[in-house]
């Protein structure tokens, strides 16, 4: 459906992908855990079984292989796919607020734990719920219909900044630059860039007590015992 059609543009909305083919075709890709695109500047190779989409452009052929999904889907179905994906910090759109929010108002599992599902929110992983927590003050073992909203609001407002940050400087770095002595986040170095994530046993940098390391439905979790008391 897509042969000989012109790529439009692309939507991330967490994990998922819409390529936007002219003429008004979608494809819907999910990458998973072993999709993955690969290009070829010079001559591609000939199509593996593997290879469920492909096509050529600047700056040369592009592969995909692996992915969860690879389909073509129409307007009804895009609806029903992103009904069912958490708010994306970085792709907002209205009322993206209001539904974490009620969210976490029915869940009395750990927020920590909530903030990994994906169906919940998008795109915030192991480092960054740890960092969130830390920032807000919020003990990760917390019940999630026991955060204040306004708490909610502020979890939901700190991924949209942090993770654009992100986005823009290509790493994790939620330690305010000020605390490590510089100007700007992309100038903070490697050892000082987050608060708690891995940094088991070492001092807080805000009140340096040691932090901690649990575990949380599979997934560890790393906290300060006084700043999220």
């Amino acid at each position: 459906m897509v042969d000989g059609r012109t790529l439009d543009g692309v939507e991330a909305v967490g994990k998922h992908l819409f390529h936007r083919w002219d003429g008004g075709v979608t494809v819907h890709v999910h990458l998973g855990l072993f999709g993955r695109f690969r290009t070829f500047t010079k001559e591609a190779p000939e199509p593996t079984e593997g290879t469920r989409m492909r096509w050529r452009g600047e700056p040369g052929t592009l592969h995909l292989s692996g992915p969860t999904a690879c389909e073509v889907i129409d307007a009804d179905e895009e609806e029903r796919l992103l009904a069912r994906i958490g708010p994306d910090p970085l792709a907002v759109r209205a009322g993206d607020e209001g539904r974490l929010v009620a969210s976490f108002s029915r869940r009395r599992v750990p927020v920590a734990q909530l903030l990994l599902d994906q169906a919940v929110v998008s795109g915030i992983g192991n480092v960054y719920r740890a960092e969130f927590c830390f920032i807000l003050g919020i003990d990760p073992f917390t019940p999630a219909n026991e955060v204040p909203v306004e708490i909610v609001g502020d979890i939901w407002r700190l991924a949209i900044e942090q993770m654009r940050v992100g986005e823009r400087i290509g790493r994790i770095v939620t330690v305010e630059p000020s605390e490590a002595g510089v100007d700007r986040h992309r100038d903070v170095p490697g050892r000082d860039r987050l608060y708690v994530y891995k940094r088991d046993g070492l001092p807080c940098r805000r009140c340096r007590s040691t932090i901690r390391v649990g575990e949380l439905a599979g997934r560890k979790v790393w906290w300060c015992p006084r700043c999220q008391g």
